[in-house]
């Protein structure tokens, strides 16, 4: 049985949380990775920056939908409302997809099934919600848990990018995998088992 998630709305004590996660290595590897110079990569924003950004800042951020394409960026919670997590769909409405990208932040959570949830709720989000016609996601080589998973929940590979990911003093591939609509309601012929997305 899979843990239920709800996807909400961001708080700055989220933000200040996800800061502190990318302090470690080995969270900021399984999220964006780092940027060539060294320092936590994170699309959308700069956590640190964010935590005390005046109040159009925060909005063009996190309540904004008008460039294109446009980023949904929510907090993970567990069912009791306890913050564990960041997802973040990059949503490209001409093309009828988003890039689906999931960071369980607790790292005693991890392979416990808090990042299979979080990807079945932003499935249902996409397909049900948006009404959107395929999702993907963009996983380096080296996080093999990530493709397992992603592969478990339906997600085909397309395609390759070659060392497309700096990595300790490297460069690896990283894969693209995707899931069609179709795929999806084949797979997912009732309402998904990780509980309905809640924005609070």
């Amino acid at each position: 049985m899979l843990p239920e998630v709800q996807l909400t709305e961001v708080t700055r004590e989220d933000i200040a949380r996800v800061a502190t996660w990318l302090q470690d290595q080995e969270i900021s590897e399984s999220w964006f990775g780092r940027y060539t110079y060294g320092e936590p990569a994170h699309l959308g924003y700069d956590p640190a920056k964010m935590v005390d950004a005046n109040e159009e800042e925060w909005n063009r951020v996190f309540k904004s939908p008008d460039h294109q394409p446009h980023r949904d960026i929510f907090s993970v919670r567990t069912s009791s409302g306890e913050h564990v997590g960041e997802a973040q769909l990059a949503i490209d409405e001409a093309l009828g997809d988003a890039q689906l990208s999931i960071l369980i932040g607790r790292k005693d959570l991890w392979h416990r099934g808090y990042g299979t949830s979080t990807t079945i709720a932003l499935l249902e989000h996409i397909f049900t919600k948006l009404g959107l016609y395929r999702a993907w996601v963009d996983v380096p080589e080296y996080n093999t848990h990530a493709r397992e998973m992603f592969e478990h929940v339906g997600f085909v590979h397309e395609g390759t990018l070659r060392q497309s990911r700096p990595h300790q003093g490297a460069r690896f591939n990283s894969v693209i995998l995707g899931m069609l609509r179709s795929d999806y309601e084949r797979r997912y012929p009732h309402a998904p088992g990780s509980g309905p997305v809640h924005r609070v």
